[in-house]
């Protein structure tokens, strides 16, 4: 080994001289070779300050040119930072030291001849420095290679976080289904018409509060899904598959039972607040017939078992029995109010009312008394007949009053009971028929009070006859227990309630008038509204399919009619608002619209949904378009061809048309068994699951896939082989050495152990790793 640093010096000089004879035979045609050199020289120490490389003789001489070569490839060989651009000759030598030392580039050149030169020889330098780019040639392999994996390690990371996001979004939004449907499908009755109508507000909530929220996660879902099989599809990597029960079309499953729970629970919430008005008008109804029968019957009982006949004078007899024929007169028209007691209470129990025990007790012993007033009354009258020879004498002018007054009375009971009887009507036409019947009764009235006169003037001749014969009458009725008072204080009553009807007539006629003006109301908008989403849909529809202009202007265009559609949101929450009213005010029909109010949210969520669907779909377009390098006019060639055959306008073709496009753009399948065989595989890769159609998007992929190049499994081998130094496999330090730390921990995880021969400790599999990532084997 020499040691001499004179020795050392002289070498350098024998080495330059070689090489200045070496390269004074270069021909004219290596001038392009030179070129290309000062090129990559220029290229490498471009972010270096201070270097400024135009030529092989004077930009090299202050050796910052040499220096920063090496430190642009071997930074941790020179601390660049330290070095000064007016000491050349340390420069120089720091620089052909390094060369020499861990380069293996012999030291051609001498410091002290460049910097004592004013034009350093060109050859030498030229020389001197392409020894430097053979020397950097395998580190710029490496670092292509590097590049390789880290895009293709980036690319799968994207998707595997895709994935992740897809299976929380799909988790969280079958557990809100799951959580939801057994509340829409609970069916407990409630004993209120204040509890059901809490109930309907919740429901109002959830239909306002809780599910739109949940309708946007699932369009975004869909479009999570969509764009996650797009770039799969795009990286040449196998198409995503959810967890068991997290498809798409299990969400749309899940989802329409949903929808089909809420319909079901909005119509049973409905009913039962129609039966429990029922019930409660019914229940009402039950009361006040019981209380005026109850009141008929107080102390009937014990008159008819009175024994004052025993005592009494013969006209008294007479008089009695008279009055028993009067009370049973008065009992029978009783019988009709009776049997409709009965009818309600019998309707409560058949309507499932809660409070029915004590209806069904008060109802019994109504039916116990009238039976047992019917006993009393017949064997009273048995007692009366038995004496009934010892009367001889009657005041007829009584017996009329009391036949006369009577029905009278229960006329003016029957009137008072239904001029306070509580009425439910739901359209104007019912409230018409009610009002007309009440003026049919009004005009009664005037015959009423005739024959209240006629019976008044029968008890004032009484009065004249007792008067005018000193009569022992004891100054009342043998015959009835109806007073003259009594029936002139019923009449006033009478008088005093016709008014009160009429106002409570009117205002449930001004009620049902209002009602009628929403039901128009709703009517008006809701016919507006259903045509215009329809119209919309059938817009997107042929937007979807026709073409006009670049994609991104279809994506615009898409976007503009999205923020219109948007923007109409308000109308929708305006008819929700009416909708609400027309709930709140229990109208249950409207003859003006053939739109509920279902049909115009299920026909906007399907609106919101299409755009939303539509407008990803474009973007698809433009993700294989710009990622597969297709140009905007074969874009648009394509999406003619596929028009031109989509003769039905579904956005779709069947095998006979798609095979028929696939001519039209220059495909040779012919009618042979060869022919069908390839046209079968092509089928295989556009229709997958064998559905029949071909969609648009299918259609691309497909014809991207014939014409751009992609990454595949034996790049990503090579580049990792690149890394390893030819060898079959790579270790720790040589991925950590090349790669990114985030993405070389990501090889190093999921790397499998190497067991081939030449295997030695920590050595990893990256040929099973490069297979795994294209779906060729589990990664």
């Amino acid at each position: 080994e020499i040691v001499d640093g004179n020795v050392k010096m002289t070498l350098g000089m024998i080495w330059t001289i070689i090489l200045r004879f070496a390269i004074q035979d270069i021909s004219v045609e290596e001038t392009s070779a030179k070129e290309g050199l000062l090129l990559w020289c220029q290229r490498k120490t471009a972010p270096y300050k201070n270097v400024n490389i135009q030529n092989f003789h004077i930009s090299w001489k202050d050796g910052l040119g040499f220096c920063a070569l090496i430190h642009r490839h071997r930074p941790e060989l020179i601390d660049y930072g330290k070095l000064r651009k007016d000491d050349p000759l340390t420069n120089l030598n720091t620089a052909f030291d390094v060369a020499e030392k861990y380069l293996d580039i012999p030291k051609m050149l001498d410091a002290e001849d460049i910097v004592g030169t004013a034009r350093p020889d060109e050859k030498a330098i030229m020389t001197y420095v392409s020894s430097f780019y053979h020397a950097f040639s395998g580190a710029q392999k490496a670092e292509t290679a590097a590049n390789r994996i880290c895009k293709v390690l980036a690319v799968n990371q994207e998707n595997e976080q895709l994935m992740e996001d897809y299976e929380k979004l799909a988790s969280d939004l079958l557990e809100w289904i799951r959580r939801t449907i057994p509340w829409l499908e609970n069916r407990a009755p409630e004993n209120t018409m204040q509890a059901m109508q809490q109930k309907l507000e919740d429901f109002r909530d959830y239909r306002r509060l809780h599910k739109p929220p949940k309708v946007q996660e699932k369009c975004q879902l869909e479009i999570n899904f969509n764009t996650l099989q797009t770039k799969l599809r795009l990286s040449n990597r196998p198409a995503f598959m959810p967890s068991e029960g997290k498809m798409v079309s299990d969400i749309n499953n899940a989802w329409g039972g949903l929808e089909q729970a809420e319909k079901g629970y909005e119509e049973w919430l409905l009913n039962e607040i129609r039966r429990l008005e029922r019930l409660d008008h019914l229940a009402e109804k039950f009361r006040q017939k019981a209380s005026i029968h109850e009141s008929w019957t107080d102390g009937k009982e014990a008159m008819l078992q009175q024994k004052d006949y025993e005592i009494a004078t013969l006209s008294e007899i007479k008089a009695l029995l008279k009055k028993h024929e009067a009370f049973e007169s008065d009992l029978a028209a009783h019988q009709d109010r009776v049997e409709q007691i009965a009818a309600i209470a019998q309707e409560l129990n058949e309507l499932d009312y809660y409070d029915s025990p004590s209806v069904n007790a008060r109802c019994q012993k109504i039916c116990d008394q009238w039976d047992n007033l019917g006993a009393l009354t017949q064997k009273r009258r048995e007692a009366l007949e038995r004496t009934e020879k010892l009367l001889e004498t009657i005041d007829q002018l009584y017996l009329e009053y009391a036949k006369r007054a009577a029905p009278f009375n229960n006329w003016m009971e029957g009137a008072m009971e239904d001029l306070q009887d509580t009425f439910i009507v739901h359209t104007i036409e019912e409230i018409q028929g009610l009002t007309t019947a009440h003026e049919q009764f009004k005009a009664t009235l005037p015959d009423a009070d005739k024959e209240r006169q006629a019976i008044l003037g029968i008890h004032n001749e009484v009065s004249k006859i007792v008067q005018t014969y000193h009569v022992n009458m004891a100054g009342t009725n043998p015959y009835t227990t109806i007073t003259p008072h009594e029936i002139n204080g019923k009449w006033e009553h009478v008088r005093q309630l016709v008014p009160r009807r009429d106002q409570a007539l009117m205002e449930e006629h001004a009620r049902q008038q209002q009602n009628e003006r929403l039901r128009k109301q709703f009517g008006a908008q809701a016919n507006v509204i259903g045509p215009w989403i329809q119209t919309k849909m059938e817009e997107i529809g042929r937007i979807s399919i026709e073409m006009h202009g670049t994609l991104e202007d279809q994506l615009n265009h898409l976007r503009q009619y999205e923020k219109s559609i948007v923007n109409y949101k308000p109308k929708i929450d305006q008819l929700e608002g009416d909708h609400q009213q027309i709930q709140e005010a229990l109208i249950f029909d409207n003859k003006h619209t053939n739109y509920t109010m279902e049909h115009i949210r299920v026909g906007w969520e399907q609106l919101l949904t299409t755009i939303a669907r539509t407008i990803n779909e474009v973007e698809n377009q433009i993700l294989t378009r710009d990622a597969k390098g297709i140009s905007q006019e074969q874009m648009n060639e394509f999406r003619a061809s596929f028009n031109h055959f989509d003769r039905d306008h579904s956005g779709t073709l069947g095998p006979e048309e798609f095979k028929a496009c696939l001519i039209s753009l220059g495909y040779d399948i012919g009618n042979d068994a060869q022919g069908e065989a390839e046209f079968a595989r092509i089928m295989s890769i556009v229709d997958p699951n064998r559905l029949g159609v071909v969609t648009f998007q299918a259609f691309i992929d497909f014809m991207s896939r014939e014409t751009a190049d992609t990454d595949t499994a034996d790049q990503v081998m090579a580049s990792f082989k690149i890394l390893a130094g030819d060898k079959n496999y790579i270790t720790v330090d040589e991925l950590r050495r090349e790669l990114p730390p985030d993405q070389a921990e990501y090889c190093i995880a999921r790397m499998a152990p190497y067991n081939g021969r030449d295997a030695v400790p920590g050595a990893l599999d990256y040929m099973s790793f490069s297979t795994a990532l294209y779906g060729e084997s589990d990664l």
